[in-house]
Parts: C-alpha cells; sequence; structure tokens
C-alpha cells in the first residue's frame, strides 16, 4: 500500500514513516500537493567488477608502455 503525505506531515511523523518504510510500505512525501520524493530502506551498494578487461582482468603489461611515436601523432601529442 502506498501512502502519500505532504511535508509537514513528514517532518512531524518521520521516525514512524522510516518505520513504515523498513517495513515494507511505499512512502511519498509531496511537496505543496505534488509528490517529491519516496522514502526507500538503503540498500547497500554491491561491490563491482572490472567489466572492461576480457578474461580474468589480468592487465598486461604491455598496456602501461609508451605509445608508438606514429600513434601518439595521430592524437596530436
Amino acid at each position: 500500500m502506498t501512502k502519500t503525505l505532504n511535508m509537514q506531515a513528514a517532518k512531524t511523523n518521520l521516525s514512524k514513516l522510516v518505520q513504515e518504510a523498513l517495513a515494507g510500505e511505499e512512502i511519498i512525501i509531496a511537496n505543496r500537493g505534488v509528490p517529491a520524493v519516496r522514502l526507500v530502506p538503503y540498500e547497500k551498494p554491491r561491490k563491482r567488477e572490472l567489466g572492461f578487461v576480457p578474461g580474468n582482468g589480468d592487465i598486461p603489461s604491455s598496456f602501461f608502455e609508451p605509445l608508438p611515436e606514429e600513434e601518439l601523432q595521430l592524437w596530436g601529442l
């Protein structure tokens, strides 16, 4: 069930609203009658994996070697 309330009511009942959101209820806080934000439980960010490195994530040492002169010229360096 969704509960919508204005800013002043949310300020007055914040602790209660947090408990309700943690229990799974959807809480919408409106500003002058216009829905503005949704109160939701915090989720700890998941550990991100490098997705641009093929294979097991080992970067070859050649990756860190300077670019050839021809390549640098193409980049205007």
